[in-house]
C-alpha cells in the first residue's frame, strides 16, 4: 500500500507538512465512499503515530495536529483508539525501549482526545497501568472475568411462587378463544405482554405454551404464524429453535413416538423462515451416520435374500428353515424405529415446502427417504397438485372426467405447472427424488405418462411446423430457441422414464394397464431411444436399489418355476403366469426365457404359444432382449469343431421367426441389427433374417425341394403357395405386410439386398480367413439363400412403384454398388416384369383390339420400350469383345426371363386342382362336419380351384406372347463374329454357369433355356457343342461349388440329361426335335449359313454314341472326384450324383464302376467324416434300387466289335473356343507306351523333320486348356453320308495331302499346349486298368474288330483339311514349313484340282457303327497290317513341336487304332468279300462324289475363318468300359484339330520305306482319277506294302524309341 504521509512533510512539518496533513485528513473524511475513507484515515493516523514512535516527529507536535483533525469525523476518537491498540501490540514486541517510551508519551499527550473508557476497552491492562488509567492490571483482569461470568453463564431463576398460575390460565384462555372474529395477532400479542408483566410470567414458557396451543389448532396458521413472528422480536433468535429442539428431545426415548402435530408446527415455522433448518436438524434423531449404516445394511440384506433365492435347496427341512427366516425378517421390518428427520420431511412435503424437504433428502442416501411409504405418498401428492393445471389442459384422455385436485392453501408452496417448460423446472426434479417409489401411486404414474405422450404429440406438431417454416422462410431465432427447449425437455423426459417410470413399473404388482399406458408414450419414441431405455432398465436399474435387487431375484425364481413346468399341454395356464410376471419385469423374465431357449430348442413352440398374454410394451422389450441375446459378445457363434453354426444361434433365429410372425412386434431394430452386422462383415446373423422372412412371408428356401414342388414354383403365386412349399404356410398376409412396412419405413429393403450380395464374396475373401472351409461354404450358402429368399419376398410383396423407386438400374447396381451380376439381375428381374406388364396394360387400354396378333404386337412393343435401356446398360458390364459373340439383347433376355415366362407347368396345376377335388369329395363324405362349415370349406376349395385355373390360363397366354417375342428376337442373338465355339463359351461362361447355381428354379430355367434356343433354330447356336461342353468335364465346376450350389448344379445337369435322354430314347423324337435343326450340324461353316444337306446333320445312331460318351465322361469325372480324398470334391459329387440319379447312370458297367467307388467311400469315411459317410450311404442305397433299370452298353448304343477305336477330334472353326473339356470321344483305349512312341517316330521320319514330335502323354494324363482364345471347341461333328461316298483312292490321296499341311489351329494348339492343367494324371492309371479288362476274346470278336478297324479307316480317310483350300492360309503355312512340306502341299493341291476341286469336309467319326461295304480292299489291307503290327490297343495324345518353338508348333492328337491279330485265313475271306462289294459300288460313288464336291466348294467358299474340324472319336472295346479317349477327361479344346490326319500319318508310317511309300501313294493318286478299273492294282500295291512293313517293323520301333526319348 502506498504511504499517505510523504517523508518531506515530516521534514518540513512546521513549514508546510502539518497543513498538508490536515488537508489530507479533511479530504479523506469528506470521501463519499464511507468504507474507503475509514480505511484511509486509519492509515494516515497510523503513519503519523508511527513516525512519532520512530522518533521522526515529536509527540506534542503530533498531539497538536490530532487535536486539529479530531473534529473531522464523529468516530475519529474510536479510529485513534484502534491505531493506539495496534501500536500497543507492535511496540510491546519490540526490543528498543525508546520506541515504547515514544508510544507511551504520545498516548499520554493524546488522552484529552480519547475517553478513558474506550482506551480501557482496547489497550492491554499492562499498558493501561503504565499510563496510570488503572491501578493494578491483575485486579482489572479478575474483575472483567467476574462480569463476563455474570453476563453469560449465570441462569436467571424465576421464582415460581412469584409467577402466578392465574397468568398462565389467562394466557391459555387468550390463545384458545374463538379466533374467527376480528381478533388479530397484534391484539393478542399486546394482551400477552400485559399478562407477562402483570403476572411475572417467564417469556420462554409463554412461547412454549403458544407453540403447544398452535399444535392443537393447526388450522389457524394465519393467526399463529404472525403471532410467533411478532413475539420473536422480543426474544433471542435461537430461543424458538431451542424450545422446539427440547420438544423433539422429549420424544426420543426408545418407546416414544413424536406426534405429527409437532412435525407440522416445525415444518410451518421452517417454511416461514422463523427457524433455520440447520439449527433444528441437529436436535433430531437418528444421526446421519446411523442412516447411512442402515442403508448399507439394507443393501447387504437384499443381496443375502438374492443368494438364498438362487441357492439350490435339496431337502424339505431347508425349505422350512427358509420360511422361518422369512417370518423373522417380516417381524423385524414391521416396526422401524422412530425417525424424526423423516417425520419432519413428511410434514414439509404435506404443507408444500419443497425447498426444505429437498435439503433434508440431500442429506440422506439416494431414495432412502422415499423408500418410506408415507414420504413417497406425500411427495406424490405434492406432484399431483403441481401438475394439475397442465394435466387438465393436455393430459386427460377424451371422455375421461377425472377428479380435480385442489391446490395447497399456502402461498409458499411450489408454483403449479401451466406449461411443459414449468413442468420440467418444478416437477421433474421431484420425480427424480421419488425414483422407483412412484409405484406407490399408479394414478400419478399414469398422469406423468399421459403428459409425456402429450408432449411427444406437441413435439411432432412443432417439428412439422418448424420444417414447414424452414421450407417457406429461413427459420428465425425464436424458432431455433423453441427447438432447443424441446430437445432439452425431450432429454429430461427420457431421464424421467429411465430413472422413475421403468423402475416404478418393476415394483408395481403386475399392472397390465400401466404397461399399456406406458407403451402409449413409448411408441412415439424412435426404437433407438426405446432400446437404450430397456438396456438401462435391464442391466443397471435393478442394481440401484435394495428393493429392486430383491424383485429381480424373485422374478427369476418365479420364471424358473414356470419354465420348469411349461409343456405343450399346459401352454394356456403357463402363458397366463408368464403374462402376469411380464407386466412388471419383462426384461428379467425374457432374459431367462431366452437363455432356456438357447439351451433347449424344443421349448421354442410352447414358449411362442405362451406369449399371447403379453402387452405391447412387453413385445417391444422382447424384441430388444432378442437382439441383446444375439449380440452377446461372450457367446461363440461356432461350435467347437469350427465347422457349424452354434445351436444357440440357430435356436434363437428359429424363435425369432416364430415370435415375430405370430405377434405384432416391431421389426426395425432386428433388421437394422442384421444390416449393421453385414456392414461389419459378419454374416452369421443372416440366419435370423432367413428365419424371419421364411416364417413371416412364407417364402421357403430349401435345397430339398422335390421336382413336383420345383415345377409348382414355376407357376403363378397361387400355385406356388399351394404346391411349392413344404409347410402349407397360411395367413402370411398380415405378417408379410408388417415385414414390408418395417423395411420400407426404415429404408432397409435395398441396403439389405446390396449388403447380402456384396457379403457373398466377403464371406470367402474377408470373413473366411481363418475359418474351416466347410463353415465358409455354409456361410456362403446361407448368405446366398437369404438373398434369394429376401429378393423373392420383395418381388412378390412390394408394389411396382415401391420396387422401381428403390432398385437402381442394372449398370448402377453392378458398377457403383459392386453387386455381382447374377444378384443384380435377380433384383432387377421383377422390375422388368412389372414394367413390361404395366406398359402392356397401357397399350391395351389405348387401343382395343382383341385379336391375338394385336395383343402379341403390343406385348412385343412394350418389351422393346422397357428393355431398350437395359440393353444399353448391360454393355458396360463386360469387355467390348464379349459383344462380338453374343448380343446385349440376348444377354439381357437370358437374365431377365424366368421359368414363368418359358413354360406353363400344366401337370402342377392339374395336380393341385385334383387335390382340391379330392378334398371337396372328402368334405362331402364327412358326416360329422356341420353343414355350414361344409359349405364354407367347399366354397373355399371352389374359389381356390377357380383361381388356379384362371392363373393357368393367364400364364399360358403370357408364355405364348414371350415365345413370339423370342422368335422375333432370335436372329439377332448370336453374332458369332469369331466362332460358334467362342459363342458357346461366352454363353456358358456369362449366362448358364452363373445362373444355374443361383437357385433351384434358375437351374431348371438354364436347362430349359438351352433347349428353347435349340428349338427356336437360333442361328450360330450349336446345341451339340453346348451339351458337350456341359457334360464333358464337370470336375472343375463341381469342385468349386458350395454344398447348395452343388445341389443346384446337379439339378441343372439332371434337366439337361433329361432332354438328352428323351432324344436318345426314340429315333422318332430325335428326328422330330433334332433332325433338321441347325444345332445338330456337324460342320460349322461361316456365319450366316446354317442350312445344309442332310449329310451335315448328326444322325440318330451317332447321337447315341455321343450320349454314351457323355455318360462315360460323367462317370470318369465322378470317379476322379471320389478318389481325390478331398472333402469338397467327394461331398459335391455325391450331391450332384444324387440329383442326376433319374437319368444317370443308365449303362450297367458305368453304374458298377460308380458303385465300387461309392462303396469304398462308405468304408473309408465311416469313422473319419460321418457326414460324407451318410451322403455316400444314401446315394449307394438309391443307386442299388436303380440297378434293375440299367441296361448293358450294347443296348444303350449300337455297338460294333471291340478294339475299334474312336478318333478323338475337336470341332474348330477359327480362333476362339474356351477352356472347357472337349472331344466327343466315343471309345477309350489304353495308351501303350511303345506303340505311341513307335508311331511318333515313324511320323517324324515321314514328314522329314517337319513335325517334331514330343510325346507328352506317355506319363501325363489329358489336360484342359485355358487358352488365350484360340482353342478349338469341344464338339465333335459327325458325318455319315460322306463315308459311303468315298473311294479308297481318294482316302489315300487325302492321307498324303494331310501330312504336310499344318493349319493355324494346330499352331494355336501349340501355343495353348503349355496351359494344360495337370489334372489328367490321376485318371490315367484308372483308365488303363479299366481298358485292360475289356479286350476282346473270341475269334468272332476278332472278326468284328477287323470290320470295325476297316470302318474307322474309311472315316479317317475322309478327314480333309479344308483350310488348304483357302490359298491365303496355305501360303502362310508354306512360309513357315520346310520345302519338303511345301512340295507335298503342291502335289496335294494339284490332285485336288484334277479331281474337280472337290473339298471334302472333315468326316465325323461318330458315325453309324455298321461297317460300310463300300470301303475298298486296300483299306482293309491296311487295317489288317495295323492289326498285325500292334498287338494291344493304344491311344495317343498330344504331339507337339519342339518346346523352343512352341509359338509356331502345331499340336496334334493322333490315335493308333489297333486290334489283336487275326488268323490269316479269316483275313483273306473278308478281303475277298470286301473286294467284290467295293467294285460293284465304285461307279455309284464316283457320281455322288462329283455332286458332293460341288456342294463342298460352295460351302467352303464362305468359311475362310471357320475351319471345320469335325473330327470325332470312336467307340469302346466290347466289354466295354465307358472309356473315353485318353484325353476324354479334359481334353483341351485346342487339342484336336488334326486328329484324323495324324491317324493317317501313323498308318502311313507303318509302311516300310519312306520314299517308297511316297512314290506308291503318288502313283495311286494319279490313278485314282481314272476310275474304278484300277482298284485291283491299288489293292496289290497295298499287299506289297504290308509285306515290306512286316519285314521292317522291328527296326522302325527301335528308332522310334530313341527319337521319342530325345524329344521327351
Amino acid at each position: 500500500m502506498a504511504a499517505l504521509l510523504p517523508a518531506e512533510w515530516i521534514k518540513n512539518w512546521e513549514k508546510g507538512g502539518k497543513s498538508e496533513f490536515v488537508q489530507l485528513c479533511r479530504a479523506l473524511s469528506e470521501n463519499k465512499n464511507h468504507d474507503v475513507g475509514f480505511r484511509d484515515i486509519q492509515q494516515a493516523l497510523y503513519e503519523l503515530a508511527y513516525h512519532v514512535v520512530r522518533g521522526n516527529l515529536k509527540h506534542d507536535q503530533a498531539s497538536n495536529v490530532l487535536g486539529d483533525v479530531i473534529e473531522f469525523r464523529e468516530d475519529m476518537p474510536s479510529i485513534l483508539a484502534d491505531v493506539f491498540c495496534i501500536l500497543d501490540i507492535e511496540t510491546s514486541c519490540l526490543e528498543e525501549k525508546n520506541k515504547r517510551d515514544h508510544f507511551t508519551q504520545l498516548v499520554l499527550a493524546s488522552l484529552y482526545l480519547v475517553s478513558d473508557t474506550v482506551l480501557k476497552e482496547r489497550l492491554d491492562p499492562e499498558t493501561l497501568e503504565s499510563l496510570g488509567l488503572i491501578k493494578q492490571s491483575q485486579q482489572f483482569n479478575q474483575k472483567s472475568v467476574k462480569i463476563k461470568t455474570k453476563l453469560f453463564y449465570k441462569q436467571q431463576k424465576f421464582n415460581l411462587l412469584r409467577e402466578e398460575n392465574e397468568g398462565y390460565a389467562k394466557l391459555i384462555a387468550e390463545l384458545g378463544q374463538d379466533l374467527s372474529g376480528n381478533i388479530t395477532s397484534e391484539l393478542i400479542l399486546e394482551n400477552i405482554k400485559s399478562l407477562i408483566g402483570c403476572f411475572n410470567l417467564d417469556p420462554n414458557r409463554v412461547l412454549d405454551i403458544i407453540l403447544e396451543v398452535y399444535e392443537c389448532r393447526p388450522e389457524y396458521d394465519d393467526f399463529f404464524v404472525p403471532l410467533i413472528e411478532s413475539y420473536m422480536y422480543m426474544c433471542e433468535p435461537q430461543t424458538l429453535c431451542h424450545i422446539l429442539g427440547f420438544k423433539f428431545k422429549f420424544y426420543q426415548d426408545p418407546s416414544g413416538e413424536t406426534p405429527s402435530s409437532l412435525y407440522r408446527v416445525a415444518a410451518v415455522l421452517l417454511q416461514h423462515n422463523l427457524i433455520d433448518l440447520e439449527d433444528l436438524y441437529v436436535h433430531l434423531l437418528p444421526g446421519d451416520n446411523a442412516i447411512i449404516e442402515e442403508h448399507k445394511r439394507e443393501i447387504v440384506e437384499a443381496k443375502q435374500i438374492v443368494r438364498k433365492l438362487t441357492m439350490v435347496v435339496l431337502s424339505s427341512e431347508k425349505t422350512e428353515e427358509k420360511e422361518k427366516e422369512k417370518e423373522k425378517e417380516e417381524e423385524k421390518t414391521e416396526k422401524p424405529p422412530d425417525n424424526q428427520k423423516l417425520g419432519l420431511l413428511e410434514a414439509l412435503l404435506k404443507i408444500g415446502d419443497w425447498h426444505h424437504a429437498q435439503s433434508i433428502m440431500d442429506q440422506m442416501p439416494p431414495f432412502y427417504s422415499t423408500s418410506h411409504k408415507p414420504i413417497a405418498i406425500a411427495l406424490c401428492q405434492l406432484v399431483h397438485v403441481t401438475i394439475e393445471p397442465l394435466y387438465r389442459r393436455v393430459g386427460v384422455p377424451k371422455g375421461a372426467k377425472g377428479s380435480p385436485i385442489s391446490s395447497l392453501p399456502n402461498k409458499r408452496a411450489p408454483k403449479q405447472a401451466e406449461s411443459f417448460e414449468e413442468l420440467r423446472k418444478e416437477v421433474f426434479n421431484m420425480l427424480c427424488y421419488l425414483g422407483p417409489h412412484l409405484s406407490h401411486d399408479p394414478i400419478l404414474f399414469a398422469k406423468v405418462v399421459r403428459l409425456g405422450k402429450a408432449f411427444m404429440k406437441e413435439v411432432g406438431t412443432v417439428k412439422k411446423f418448424v420444417s414447414d417454416r424452414v421450407a417457406k422462410f429461413q427459420s428465425d431465432g425464436s424458432k431455433q430457441e423453441d427447438k432447443e427447449k424441446m430437445e432439452t425437455l425431450f432429454s429430461c423426459l427420457l431421464s424421467i422414464t429411465d430413472q422413475v417410470l421403468l423402475p416404478s413399473l418393476s415394483l408395481m404388482d403386475c399392472n397390465a394397464c400401466m404397461s399399456e399406458e406406458l407403451w402409449g408414450m413409448f411408441k412415439t419414441f424412435p426404437y433407438q431411444y426405446r432400446y437404450r431405455l430397456y438396456g438401462q432398465w435391464k442391466n443397471e436399474t435393478y442394481n440401484s436399489h435394495p428393493l429392486l435387487v430383491k424383485v429381480k431375484a424373485q422374478t427369476i425364481d418365479r420364471a424358473k418355476y414356470i419354465m420348469k413346468r411349461l409343456t405343450k399341454e399346459n401352454v394356456k395356464p403357463s402363458g397366463r403366469q408368464i403374462g402376469k410376471l411380464s407386466h412388471s419385469n419383462p426384461t428379467i423374465l425374457f432374459d431367462y426365457i431366452l437363455s432356456q431357449i438357447q439351451k433347449y430348442d424344443n421349448l421354442i413352440t410352447p414358449v411362442v404359444d405362451s406369449l399371447k398374454y403379453l402387452t405391447s410394451l412387453n413385445y417391444d422389450v422382447l424384441a430388444y432382449c432378442i437382439i441383446e441375446a444375439l449380440a452377446n459378445p461372450e457367446k461363440e457363434r461356432m461350435k467347437h469343431d469350427d465347422t457349424t453354426i452354434s445351436s444357440w444361434l440357430q435356436s434363437l433365429a428359429s424363435f425369432c421367426g416364430a415370435v415375430f410372425r405370430k405377434y405384432p412386434i416391431e421389426l426395425a431394430g432386428l433388421l437394422q441389427y442384421v444390416a449393421n452386422q453385414l456392414k461389419a462383415g459378419k454374416s452369421f446373423d443372416l440366419l435370423i433374417l432367413k428365419e424371419v422372412v421364411q416364417k413371416m412371408a412364407g417364402i421357403e428356401i430349401t435345397e430339398e425341394m422335390t421336382m413336383e414342388q420345383l415345377e409348382a414354383m414355376t407357376g403363378g403365386e397361387q400355385l406356388k403357395a399351394e404346391g411349392g412349399y413344404f409347410g402349407q404356410i397360411r395367413n402370411t398376409k398380415k405378417s408379410s405386410q408388417r415385414l414390408k412396412d418395417a423395411l420400407l419405413d426404415h429404408d432397409l429393403a435395398l441396403p439389405l439386398c446390396l449388403l447380402m450380395a456384396q457379403q457373398r464374396n466377403g464371406v470367402v475373401f474377408q470373413e473366411g480367413g481363418e475359418k474351416h472351409l466347410k463353415l465358409v461354404g455354409k456361410l456362403y450358402d446361407q448368405c446366398h439363400d437369404t438373398l434369394v429368399q429376401f429378393g423373392g419376398f420383395l418381388a412378390s410383396n412390394l408394389s411396382t412403384e415401391d420396387y422401381i423407386k428403390r432398385v437402381p438400374s442394372i449398370d448402377v447396381l453392378c458398377n457403383e454398388f459392386h453387386t455381382p451380376h447374377d444378384a443384380a439381375f435377380f433384383l432387377s428381374r421383377p422390375m422388368y416384369a412389372h414394367h413390361i406388364s404395366s406398359k402392356y396394360d397401357e397399350l391395351k387400354k389405348a387401343e382395343k383390339g382383341n385379336k391375338q396378333q394385336h395383343k402379341v404386337h403390343k406385348y412385343i412393343t412394350s418389351c422393346e420400350l422397357v428393355m431398350a435401356p437395359v440393353h444399353e446398360a448391360v454393355i458396360s458390364l463386360h469387355l467390348p469383345k464379349v459383344w462380338d459373340d453374343i448380343s446385349p439383347q440376348f444377354y439381357a433376355t437370358f437374365w431377365s426371363l424366368t421359368m414363368y415366362d418359358l413354360a406353363v407347368p400344366h401337370s402342377s396345376y392339374d395336380r393341385e386342382v385334383n387335390k382340391l377335388k379330392v378334398q371337396m369329395k372328402a368334405i362331402d363324405d364327412n358326416q360329422e362336419m356341420p353343414p355350414n362349415k361344409k359349405k364354407k370349406e367347399k366354397e373355399r376349395c371352389t374359389a381356390l380351384q377357380d383361381k388356379l385355373l384362371e392363373e393357368e390360363k393367364k400364364q399360358l397366354e403370357h408364355v405364348q406372347r414371350v415365345l413370339q417375342r423370342l422368335k422375333l428376337e432370335k436372329d439377332n442373338w448370336l453374332l458369332a463374329k469369331s466362332t460358334k465355339n467362342e459363342t458357346i463359351t461366352k454363353f456358358l461362361q456369362l449366362c448358364i454357369f452363373p445362373r444355374c447355381i443361383f437357385s433351384a428354379i434358375d437351374a431348371v430355367y438354364c436347362a430349359h433355356f438351352v433347349e428353347l434356343v435349340h428349338q427356336q433354330k437360333t442361328p450360330n447356336f450349336s446345341t451339340l457343342l453346348c451339351y458337350d461342353r456341359v457334360f464333358s468335364d464337370i470336375i472343375y465346376t463341381v469342385a468349386s461349388c458350395t454344398e447348395n450350389e452343388a445341389s443346384r448344379y446337379g439339378r441343372f445337369l439332371c434337366c439337361m440329361l433329361e432332354t438328352v435322354t428323351r432324344w436318345h430314347s426314340d429315333r422318332v423324337i430325335y428326328e422330330k426335335e433334332c433332325g433338321n435343326y441347325p444345332g445338330f450340324l456337324t460342320i460349322l461353316r461361316a456365319t450366316g449359313f446354317d442350312g445344309g444337306n442332310k449329310a451335315d446333320q448328326l444322325d440318330y445312331e451317332n447321337f447315341r454314341h455321343v450320349v454314351h460318351k457323355w455318360h462315360y465322361k460323367l462317370t470318369k469325372a465322378s470317379v476322379h472326384c471320389l478318389e481325390t480324398g478331398e472333402y469338397t470334391h467327394i461331398r459335391n459329387i455325391l450331391i450332384v450324383l444324387t440329383k442326376i440319379l433319374p437319368w444317370y447312370p443308365k449303362v450297367l458297367n458305368l453304374g458298377q464302376a460308380l458303385e465300387r467307388r461309392v462303396h469304398k467311400i462308405c468304408q473309408e469315411e465311416k469313422e473319419k467324416r460321418p457326414d460324407l459317410y451318410a451322403l455316400a450311404m444314401g446315394y449307394s442305397g438309391q443307386l442299388k434300387s436303380r440297378k434293375p433299370f440299367m441296361i448293358p452298353e450294347n443296348e444303350f448304343h449300337h455297338k460294333d466289335p471291340p478294339a475299334r477305336n474312336a478318333v478323338p477330334a475337336t470341332l474348330q472353326n477359327g480362333p476362339g473356343g474356351a477352356g472347357i473339356p472337349t472331344s466327343l470321344t466315343i471309345n477309350t483305349v489304353r495308351l501303350e507306351e511303345g506303340t505311341t512312341e513307335e508311331t511318333a517316330d515313324k511320323l517324324k521320319e515321314k514328314s522329314q523333320g517337319v513335325v517334331k514330335v514330343i510325346n507328352k502323354t506317355v506319363n501325363a494324363t489329358p489336360k484342359v486348356t485355358t487358352s488365350n482364345g484360340n482353342s478349338a471347341s469341344n464338339s465333335k461333328i459327325i458325318k455319315e453320308k460322306d463315308d459311303k461316298e468315298k473311294s479308297g483312292k481318294e482316302k489315300d490321296k487325302e492321307k498324303k495331302d494331310k501330312t504336310p499341311a499344318a493349319t493355324p489351329e494346330m499352331k494355336a494348339l501349340g501355343k495353348d499346349g503349355k496351359d494344360k492343367p495337370k489334372e489328367e494324371r490321376a485318371n490315367k492309371d484308372e483308365k488303363a486298368r479299366e481298358i485292360k479288362e475289356k479286350t476282346p476274346k473270341s475269334d468272332k470278336e476278332k472278326e468284328k474288330v477287323k470290320k470295325e478297324e476297316k470302318a474307322s479307316k474309311e472315316e479317317k480317310s475322309k478327314t480333309v483339311v479344308t483350310i488348304i483350300e483357302s490359298k491365303s492360309s496355305v501360303e502362310k503355312e508354306r512360309e513357315k514349313e520346310p520345302s519338303r512340306e511345301r512340295d507335298l502341299a503342291k502335289e496335294m493341291k494339284s490332285k485336288e484340282n484334277a479331281k474337280g476341286g472337290e473339298k471334302v469336309p472333315v468326316a465325323g467319326s461318330l458315325k453309324s457303327p455298321v461297317p460300310r461295304s463300300e470301303t475298298s480292299e486296300s483299306e482293309r489291307e491296311q487295317k489288317r497290317r495295323k492289326v498285325d503290327t500292334h498287338s494291344s490297343p493304344s491311344h495317343s495324345s498330344t504331339v507337339k513341336d519342339n518346346l523352343n518353338e512352341l509359338k509356331d508348333s502345331s499340336a496334334k492328337h493322333y490315335i493308333n487304332h489297333t486290334t489283336p491279330t487275326l488268323s490269316k485265313s479269316k483275313e483273306r475271306e473278308v478281303e475277298k468279300k470286301d473286294l467284290d462289294k467295293s467294285r460293284e459300288r465304285s461307279r455309284e460313288r464316283e457320281k455322288k462324289d462329283e455332286k458332293d464336291r460341288k456342294d463342298r466348294k460352295r460351302d467352303h467358299s464362305n468359311s475362310d475363318r471357320e475351319v471345320p474340324q469335325d473330327s470325332t472319336k470312336r467307340r469302346k472295346d466290347e466289354n466295354g468300359t465307358t472309356g473315353s479317349s485318353k484325353h476324354s477327361k479334359s481334353e483341351s479344346p485346342s487339342d484336336s484339330p488334326r486328329l484324323n490326319e495324324k491317324e493317317k500319318e501313323k498308318n502311313k508310317s507303318k509302311s516300310s520305306g519312306k520314299e517308297k511309300g511316297d512314290s506308291i501313294k503318288a502313283e495311286k493318286m494319279e490313278k485314282s482319277s481314272s476310275g474304278s478299273k484300277k482298284e485291283s492294282r491299288h489293292d496289290k500295291e497295298k499287299a506289297e506294302k504290308k509285306e515290306k512293313r512286316d519285314s521292317t517293323g522291328g527296326k522302325e520301333e527301335k528308332k522310334h524309341h530313341k527319337s521319342s526319348d530325345k524329344h521327351r
